[in-house]
């Protein structure tokens, strides 16, 4: 697939200090890229760089094929962006605030109607901006960014404000767009299960340097399942999975198995039954994005 976005040992140092090491991002035309990691750990950097707002220590950014330094403005026009939180005139109305990007963008009447309903404003759009809640506010900042229907788009936190039901349609709108209007998404979140429900590739990012990067598949399958097993007896239990080599752990009112086929489940499960221990329950167990993110960053930070 076509390279949307490419750095090349990106990095922004802050006197002795790397705020990012060194990092190779790779976006793919379509990919909603999640772009992952604790506060401070270089994600917001690392966006502006692409966008030419901080420049870089060292290395290049790639956005379309080109050098973003020689064909800035070209590359400019075709990506929309929203970066830590929105921007916008709040003696103006939401509508008004769509105009003066309207303008600047050169885009007709048409897109500030689809891409004030598409955040659900088109019933606020003629009320001002300081009535707004900070979720309003994001979602406006969200539809300005939409506003030319970019190639490339840029989210910084898009979630931020919103209530659960407000991340729940801004999660489903994120997801329909490469396919409804051929954008790609990078965004950067700290809200982990949202990524695992909309990403297609994933970047974590910690203390400046790039731990992981890949397909949301090659993540989760360094998730290595469980077999979770109730039984009346789990003392008893596990010392005859002992005896048959098998090492159980004991978690809550349970016996973990790992790294078990389903055909020595269905074995156990026969031997217990004959050993006149009752099996009340057997589920299979797997790590959730955000297990992995605590293994792979050493558990040292939280999101």
């Amino acid at each position: 697939m076509n390279q949307i976005v490419s750095t090349h040992s990106l990095s922004k140092r802050y006197g002795n200090v790397f705020s990012v090491k060194e990092i190779n991002l790779s976006v793919c035309e379509g990919d909603i890229y999640g772009f992952l990691g604790p506060n401070g750990a270089g994600k917001t950097t690392t966006l502006k760089m692409l966008l030419g707002l901080v420049r870089p220590t060292d290395g290049k950014v790639n956005i379309f094929g080109k050098e973003l330094g020689a064909n800035r403005r070209h590359i400019l026009q075709n990506i929309g962006s929203l970066i830590e939180s929105p921007s916008n005139y709040e003696h103006l109305t939401g509508l008004e605030n769509m105009r003066v990007v309207q303008r600047l963008r050169g885009v007709p009447d048409k897109n500030v109607t689809e891409a004030l309903r598409m955040v659900r404003l088109e019933k606020q759009k003629d009320k001002k901006v300081a009535q707004y809640s900070l979720g309003m506010k994001q979602r406006l900042g969200i539809a300005m960014a939409m506003l030319s229907f970019p190639k490339l788009l840029i989210l910084d936190e898009p979630t931020n404000g919103l209530d659960p039901a407000g991340i729940g349609e801004m999660r489903e709108l994120i997801k329909s767009l490469p396919q409804r209007y051929g954008m790609t998404i990078l965004l950067s979140s700290h809200l982990l299960s949202e990524i695992e429900q909309m990403a297609t590739s994933v970047g974590i990012i910690h203390g400046g340097t790039m731990l992981f990067q890949g397909s949301m598949e090659k993540l989760q399958a360094r998730s290595r399942p469980s077999i979770r097993i109730k039984v009346q007896d789990h003392a008893m239990a596990r010392e005859l999975l002992a005896s048959w080599g098998f090492f159980a752990k004991v978690q809550e009112d349970s016996l973990v198995l790992e790294n078990i086929t389903d055909s020595r489940v269905a074995q156990v499960n026969r031997d217990l039954v004959a050993a006149n221990i009752d099996v009340l329950r057997i589920e299979e167990q797997t790590r959730n994005l955000e297990s992995i993110f605590l293994d792979l960053t050493g558990g040292g930070n939280s999101l």
